[in-house]
């Protein structure tokens, strides 16, 4: 398998991220889900998607350039925010297929 450039691998690391951060704002009811077209609840999922880049945090520490690694940390720290928000609002981490229209 041929090696990516730089410019193609800084592009799917940035998609990656993307992926995760709107498939947590779709589980926490920020983005209506585009399969369904209502918004849905899902707190776990979101959890697992904040966890999910934070392991890519951890594991490309040291490897990332500055903008990728700047990119990486400002989205977790807005995710985790939004999610303690609806934490709080639902009183429960554990809540899961909720579903408002």
């Amino acid at each position: 398998m041929a090696q990516m450039d730089e410019k193609k691998t800084a592009q799917l690391f940035m998609q990656l991220v993307i992926q995760n951060q709107q498939m947590a704002m779709i589980a926490l009811g920020k983005i209506k889900n585009p399969v369904t077209d209502k918004t849905d609840k899902n707190i776990e999922f979101a959890k697992l998607s904040i966890d999910i880049l934070d392991m890519l945090l951890i594991k490309t520490k040291g490897n990332l350039l500055e903008y990728e690694e700047k990119f990486l940390t400002e989205t977790l720290n807005q995710l985790k925010i939004t999610y303690a928000q609806e934490v709080d609002k639902t009183g429960s981490e554990t809540t899961g297929g909720e579903n408002k229209e």
